[in-house]
């Protein structure tokens, strides 16, 4: 087991810090806490993250693949730490997982899988994306006090490293949809002009001809709209 020294944990908080979110999205950083919390949390075996979303609870970042079995077999079943964690917002502890028989014996599964001890904590991200940073160590009672205090820091700092690369994603997005409903409305308002002048209608008729084509070729009206200023470009 790797030995951690104590300024590691000052380190870790600093390079939270120190992301750009211009340089990485939501899973990258995601990748960067698990292997932050992976090398930081004294006794940590295999870390990984979870997220309920709205089809259902995901492992987002895992650095071992018994972690990410053990995550599965919660989603599976619907009940375990990591879910319990994250859906009541509380740090929950299974210090031997071999005695521990909550969950339908998932504690013995992971005993099984060689896992001897977890840690799950609550990962608030925004108002509508929780998760929650899973700690596996492969020793029972291996995770203990210094390891939550510790652990309940780094999540203060993950979260809000989180929660800006959620903001920015979604700030991202909202705006490639906005420029791409900009461009829609351009290229539509090009079509209709191009109808009225050939066929001496109105603003309304024009947009009732291409909605008439659209519905009847099955394509959406932006590419009809497109594809007739495309033609009278060519000429």
């Amino acid at each position: 087991m790797k030995a951690h020294d104590p300024t590691d944990a000052a380190a870790a908080f600093a390079e939270l810090g120190r992301i750009k979110l211009g340089e990485t999205d939501l899973d990258g950083v995601l990748s960067r806490v698990a292997d932050l919390a992976g090398r930081t949390l004294p006794g940590a075996a295999q870390v990984s993250i979870t997220l309920l979303r709205e089809r259902g609870a995901v492992t987002a970042a895992h650095t071992g693949d018994t972690a990410l079995q053990l995550d599965e077999l919660q989603y599976d079943r619907g009940a375990g730490p990591c879910l319990e964690a994250a859906g009541a917002g509380t740090v929950v502890e299974v210090p031997d997982t071999a005695a521990d028989d909550r969950w339908d014996g998932w504690g013995a599964d992971a005993a099984k899988a060689g896992m001897g001890s977890v840690l799950s904590l609550s990962l608030p991200i925004g108002d509508a994306l929780h998760g929650a940073l899973n700690v596996y160590g492969d020793a029972p009672r291996g995770l203990g006090p210094p390891t939550v205090a510790t652990a309940q820091a780094f999540v203060r700092y993950a979260a809000v490293a989180l929660a800006n690369a959620h903001l920015y994603d979604t700030t991202a997005s909202l705006a490639q949809h906005m420029q791409a409903a900009m461009e829609s409305r351009a290229v539509i308002e090009q079509a209709k002009g191009i109808i009225m002048g050939e066929r001496r209608c109105s603003a309304d008729e024009a947009f009732a001809i291409l909605t008439k084509v659209s519905q009847d070729t099955n394509r959406k009206l932006r590419d009809v709209a497109a594809a007739l200023v495309e033609r009278t470009q060519r000429g």
